[in-house]
């Protein structure tokens, strides 16, 4: 019932006195924390502190198929299962808020790529649209993981544009490098640009393989301001030449079983010159050691047979 003491033309509903104008700006209320978690990425080296993660179930047991589900051997989920506790319980231990997602339905098996479904921004994630036709859908389950952890969604992509956020890369706060190949189309770099730029963000594309390349960040990897580490066997003199010119030296990671089996490369950057990495590789955290780069190691042996490791399974939600 209405108030009878407040006559209706001074209603607050109608812009009477009781009427409170929202002033803060979408980003400040993201700072703030209240309404939404004050979760924001613009940079690959910042101090991190929350990762958003899928939880594997059976739906990783594809039988003896894996190449039809993008998947280079048959994973054992009881295995993946405890390496994912592992991962999880070592971001804890790094005070890394960590946001673990489960489907109420089995998702398709790439699910637990987290870092290919969206893209964070200073205001939101920007969501992905995956390219292969076996993970469509994905992203239906990435919007509920990321509302669910309190993180609006700035963009969808919509019409023909496909991206991944493994190739989306922030090389400063008014820089992001954007691959564009196999999972990554124009269309979307249209989109994300014109996002972005009302953020005062410029996107920078590089051209990417078709074949043999599955994202940006299995060829490049920020580790520091100025320093990305490069896979030799994936990066071609254009590549390593824009990066130059975007003021990055690459620190190249020569090919070999580390880089292409064991996907030593595809870390996670927890701070400038901190990593956690695939265990295993001890020729390359080796070469990272005398560039003062401290590493972690982790077990993520069942993921890589999943064709990821540790830099596609984290989704970053917010660094410092």
């Amino acid at each position: 019932m209405s108030d009878p003491t407040v006559p209706r033309d001074q209603a607050a509903s109608f812009g009477g006195p009781g009427w409170k104008q929202r002033v803060a700006a979408h980003a400040q209320e993201i700072l703030a924390g209240q309404l939404w978690s004050p979760y924001a990425v613009s940079s690959e080296i910042g101090r991190l502190e929350a990762v958003l993660l899928a939880w594997p179930g059976a739906e990783l047991d594809v039988g003896d198929q894996p190449d039809e589900h993008l998947m280079l051997g048959r994973v054992s989920v009881p295995r993946i299962q405890r390496q994912a506790r592992a991962i999880a319980d070592f971001y804890r231990s790094q005070d890394v808020r960590v946001h673990l997602h489960r489907p109420p339905v089995a998702p398709p098996p790439n699910y637990v790529f987290m870092r290919d479904l969206f893209l964070m921004t200073p205001e939101g994630a920007v969501l992905g649209r995956p390219a292969g036709q076996q993970r469509a859908g994905e992203e239906r389950w990435a919007a509920e993981a990321l509302a669910l952890a309190g993180v609006p969604i700035l963009r969808t992509m919509r019409g023909t544009a496909t991206f991944e956020g493994a190739d989306a890369l922030w090389i400063s706060p008014q820089r992001l490098l954007l691959g564009i190949g196999l999972r990554t189309n124009l269309e979307a770099a249209r989109q994300i640009s014109e996002l972005l730029e009302a953020m005062h963000v410029t996107v920078e594309q590089v051209s990417l393989p078709r074949t043999g390349v599955q994202h940006l960040l299995g060829v490049v990897n920020v580790v520091d301001e100025g320093l990305a580490v490069v896979n030799g066997a994936r990066a071609d003199s254009a590549l390593l030449a824009r990066l130059r010119q975007l003021g990055i030296e690459p620190l190249v990671v020569p090919a070999g079983e580390e880089l292409l089996d064991r996907r030593s490369n595809n870390f996670v950057t927890l701070a400038p010159r901190r990593v956690v990495m695939p265990a295993g590789c001890p020729a390359t955290k080796a070469l990272f050691e005398q560039r003062g780069i401290h590493c972690h190691e982790l077990d993520v042996g069942e993921y890589i047979k999943a064709a990821g490791a540790l830099g596609c399974l984290t989704g970053i939600l917010s660094r410092a």
